[in-house]
């Protein structure tokens, strides 16, 4: 194994980071505890509670389905597909709000907090300790893990079919590795990402924030699951 230390051999600019084993225990990490900006991994909490409420899929939202927005939203880090599906839940944006920050409660995310469904908001707040507990929770729902391990999505609008890159690049090498991928990204959160990944017959949950740009992040998670 890597030592702590031997990350400064490489440029890791990520403020907070961690690396867990698959029940969410804890084998390396920096700043683990420090609350920061998570950016669109808000989307993550935003598609559960979305699925949670049952809603059909088939429903039309403006010009898409309620599905399609949820693969938008996954793979290609939509911001208005994830509005929408907090508009149109069941009660409106209030209440859709009000269950992600529910649902954060429950699953124990007590340094965790949404004010919006995109993460554009600065004050989605969380820490690397808390974004185990949404991975775990994240990978016990199909539709997530399929956008996760989608390289892109192909949206059919009529006569036209509008093609949606994955924001995680390394995905369409090895999507067979993914089984939770969530990138995010803005002014306050810097590059961050969760992912549970395939590690030989193990697995891995990597939680990266605050690293420098968003090209920087998918090295640095890649390296600190690679060296655990």
């Amino acid at each position: 194994d890597v030592c702590s230390s031997d990350l400064f051999s490489i440029p890791v600019t990520a403020e907070s980071w961690l690396v867990a084993d698959e029940d969410g225990k804890i084998i390396q990490s920096e700043n683990a505890s420090e609350v920061r900006a998570i950016a669109s991994i808000t989307k993550l909490m935003n598609a559960m509670v979305v699925i949670d409420a049952r809603q059909s899929m088939d429903e039309k939202i403006g010009q898409f389905t309620r599905l399609q927005l949820l693969l938008m939203s996954l793979v290609h880090s939509d911001n208005n597909a994830a509005k929408a599906l907090c508009n149109a839940y069941p009660g409106g944006n209030y209440a859709c709000i009000r269950d992600m920050n529910r649902k954060a409660e429950a699953l124990g995310m007590e340094n965790t907090k949404f004010v919006e469904a995109s993460g554009l908001s600065h004050m989605n707040i969380s820490t690397g300790h808390d974004l185990i507990k949404l991975v775990l929770a994240a990978k016990e729902y199909p539709l997530i893990v399929e956008a996760s391990t989608s390289p892109d999505i192909k949206v059919r609008v009529k006569k036209r079919v509008l093609v949606y890159n994955n924001t995680n690049p390394i995905i369409r090498k090895h999507p067979e590795d993914f089984i939770v991928s969530k990138t995010g990204y803005n002014r306050a959160s810097g590059g961050s990402i969760v992912m549970m990944v395939k590690k030989g017959v193990e697995k891995r949950i990597v939680v990266l924030l605050g690293s420098k740009t968003t090209k920087t992040r998918i090295p640095e998670a890649e390296f600190i699951a690679a060296a655990y």
